[in-house]
């Protein structure tokens, strides 16, 4: 952490004149800046070119006053931050799968068919597309905190609704809620890389992104895990509801406290910058800034297109899976909704330790290309391990094949985040991340749709193939992208650490110093 010396600290009642911060540790003071009282102090024309480069040196935005960019320091509360963060994101992930993981249950107690369960998973998807743009918009505009409470909000609103729908004849009623909720993951998802940024020094932001993503791959393990405890297939209906109901209070309830701590819990941004990265991202972002023009830059990016695809082809693999994983196992194991429950919650837990130790490796190794390409390549070993070993009759062969698959599937995705803001800094982190989440519903829905008709009409191997394609497609798409880490070029030209050691040994010449700049 660096800490201002007595020099940088603010006046309220005297203004000082324009300072730079020598690499000796002295300050000179640059003449042509006015020291009338009715005067704003802006930086010369010949201010020292690397002002910008240096972490003291950045200018402070106008109307910032509690925010000081020159210190850069991690601020205690950011563990509270992103932990709550991933508990609502963890309910509104349970809330997704909550219908597919006991597909077979809800089709008898509404009377609907597999399709029409189906679509309560892909509405998520489809709802993500038209609004992601909106909400990324709303992110830059008004900011974490307010994005926060909307989808906190939004998520414990469709909860409760659900609770209106626990007669076989108000299929429609679970629908509605389920859209309100599928509203509010567009609020949530693309929050992680963005969250990490502004609350996580250099050397935790993939932790932190990992931990972030983690909470939602832990709402879609419990999703595949509780509601097969909690609901069972039973044929009397009022029996039925009963337990659907004590499903469906649970989640309100966790809604509803979980909102209770993010307005309590969630705060804008930090006192200070916890990065040099996130320093300089400060002092560069204008309010004039188009949004438009953000968008067209990230699209001219060639790496960063690819990723988009890449990305989209591996977390629309795991969407699909997730949603058909119960027909899947039901086909060959008859009986078994409990079973197939804990081989998906078997997917998401092995994914969520793959998540985390990626994570990890990345705030150490840094090699964000070759980590990718290597986890994506295994993805595609997994899947076709669990293909060819899915109908052999043994369920412990099939919960081996699935998690080892999850480990690298699901463990790709806060890579593919962090990935992205390296390949696209310093644009906003939300609008990078969205566009990935775009293209994840996008083939989401094109291989949930694809996936489902090629199972009911040729069986699960020829749709477990379908899906090793376009593995393998993006698998060799990666290969293509240029690792050009331009976060990590930022945070490498003056490292916290050195900045730290340098202001520790420069505090005794800084005093007097600033006793001469009071003379002056």
């Amino acid at each position: 952490m660096v800490n201002e010396g007595p020099n940088e600290e603010e006046r309220d009642d005297t203004p000082a004149p324009e300072t730079e911060l020598q690499a000796d540790g002295s300050v000179s003071v640059h003449p042509s800046v006015s020291i009338d009282p009715s005067l704003s102090v802006h930086p010369s024309s010949s201010a020292h070119p690397s002002a910008l480069a240096q972490p003291s040196g950045l200018a402070h935005p106008s109307g910032s006053g509690s925010e000081n960019l020159s210190v850069i320091k991690v601020s205690r509360r950011r563990w509270a931050v992103v932990l709550v963060f991933s508990c609502y994101s963890m309910c509104n992930a349970f809330q997704w799968i909550q219908y597919s993981s006991i597909n077979n249950i809800f089709m008898h107690f509404y009377g609907v068919s597999a399709f029409a369960i189906d679509w309560l998973s892909m509405c998520y998807m489809l709802t993500y597309i038209p609004l992601l743009l909106p909400v990324a918009w709303l992110l830059e505009k008004f900011g974490l905190r307010t994005i926060a409470l909307t989808g906190s909000a939004l998520n414990c609103l469709g909860a409760w609704v659900k609770l209106g729908s626990l007669r076989p004849h108000l299929f429609p009623v679970t629908v509605v809620g389920q859209l309100i909720c599928s509203v509010a993951q567009v609020f949530i998802l693309g929050m992680p890389s963005r969250i990490a940024s502004v609350w996580f020094g250099a050397n935790e932001v993939s932790t932190a992104c990992s931990v972030a993503v983690f909470g939602n791959q832990l709402g879609i393990a419990i999703g595949f895990l509780v509601p097969p405890v909690l609901v069972p297939n039973i044929e009397d209906q009022d029996k039925l509801a009963y337990h659907i109901s004590i499903m469906f209070y649970i989640i309100g309830g966790v809604a509803t406290l979980l909102l209770i701590l993010v307005i309590i819990v969630f705060k804008e941004k930090p006192k200070y910058p916890p990065s040099r990265a996130q320093s300089l991202s400060y002092a560069l972002a204008s309010p004039d800034t188009s949004y438009l023009s953000s968008i067209i830059r990230l699209f001219k990016n060639l790496n960063f297109v690819l990723l988009v695809i890449t990305y989209g082809l591996n977390a629309g693999a795991f969407y699909a899976l997730s949603t058909l994983l119960n027909r899947m196992v039901i086909r060959h194991y008859p009986g078994e909704e409990v079973n197939a429950g804990r081989i998906g919650l078997t997917i998401v837990i092995a994914g969520m330790l793959g998540a985390v130790l990626s994570g990890i490796w990345l705030d150490r190794s840094k090699t964000y290309k070759e980590t990718t390409l290597v986890v994506y390549i295994m993805t595609l070993v997994g899947m076709l391990v669990y293909t060819f070993t899915l109908n052999l009759g043994y369920l412990w062969v099939v919960f081996i094949t699935a998690g080892t698959m999850g480990f690298f599937m699901t463990g790709y995705l806060p890579l593919g985040f962090e990935f992205a803001v390296e390949l696209t800094y310093p644009e906003s982190e939300g609008i990078s991340s969205g566009l990935l989440n775009i293209s994840a519903q996008v083939f989401g829905i094109i291989f949930t749709i694809s996936q489902g008709q090629i199972i009911d009409n040729y069986g699960t191997k020829p749709g477990n193939i379908f899906l090793c394609l376009f593995l393998a497609l993006g698998s060799a798409l990666t290969a293509f992208i240029k690792a050009d880490l331009r976060r990590q070029k930022a945070n490498k030209e003056t490292p916290e650490n050195k900045l730290q050691e340098e202001e520790e040994e420069s505090n005794s010449s800084k005093l007097p110093t600033a006793v001469s700049e009071d003379h002056l």
